[in-house]
């Protein structure tokens, strides 16, 4: 691999109109591949997407439960049956794990997925939201009744030739009604008594641009040089 950009802190990109599920794909796949090449500096895309459901390799059939309520894409990250749409952040995370401060050691993609999780977890405390790990389950909870959680960030991750794509996805004020279509993560709130929530359903009105604000001002602590991880 060609170091070039190793010492180079990542390119910062937020797209301001909803960028369609597909052409997010094609993009990231080449910016991996220019990454791994050498050509390109790792990517933190921040978008939203048109209302629409990801099936993730681990999705089941039986939980999409309205086929037709919104258009469905087939994805390599990792996960099920996750939404996304306007209201919510995707953070696109295009990370080399071959630098050394990218993990414990080296190539170690369980401290990616713990890192993506403290970096919600970071950004939610901005704003009062007490968001938090939940064993067995992947992605940022906030408690709400007594043995009861709601799921705000969720967490979806590939990796090729040792860079990450895909990433996280944080609810600010989406249409939470569009879950219904879907068990999202294989989480069934009538099976489990955990739901979805957003940082608007909680009470905590903020801009996309407020929190996209928070991301990057708490990036370099999570995924820095001096930083650890307890994947």
């Amino acid at each position: 691999m060609n170091d070039g950009f190793a010492s180079i802190a990542p390119e910062w990109r937020r797209d301001a109109a909803p960028v369609p599920y597909e052409e997010a794909v094609a993009t990231m796949e080449a910016r991996v591949a220019a990454i791994h090449a050498g050509t390109a500096r790792e990517l933190i895309w921040l978008v939203e997407h048109p209302p629409l459901y990801t099936a993730g390799t681990s999705a089941v059939a039986a939980d999409l439960l309205e086929p037709g309520r919104l258009p469905v894409f087939k994805t390599g990250r990792g996960g099920q049956y996750t939404y996304h749409g306007p209201g919510q952040r995707v953070a696109y995370v295009m990370l080399d794990l071959t630098r050394p401060e990218r993990g414990q050691s080296r190539r170690d993609v369980g401290c990616h997925v713990w890192r993506l999780e403290e970096w919600m977890i970071r950004a939610l405390a901005r704003f009062g939201i007490a968001g938090g790990r939940r064993a067995g389950r992947v992605g940022v909870w906030v408690a709400r009744d007594p043995g009861h959680d709601d799921k705000i960030g969720a967490i979806g991750v590939r990796v090729r030739h040792w860079v990450t794509y895909h990433g996280l996805a944080l609810n600010i004020d989406p249409d939470l009604g569009n879950y219904a279509g879907i068990v999202p993560c294989g989480i069934s709130s009538k099976a489990s008594g955990h739901g979805v929530t957003s940082m608007a359903a909680l009470g905590v009105k903020e801009t996309i641009a407020d929190v996209d604000t928070a991301l990057r001002d708490t990036f370099d602590v999570v995924f820095g040089s001096t930083s650890t991880c307890k994947s």
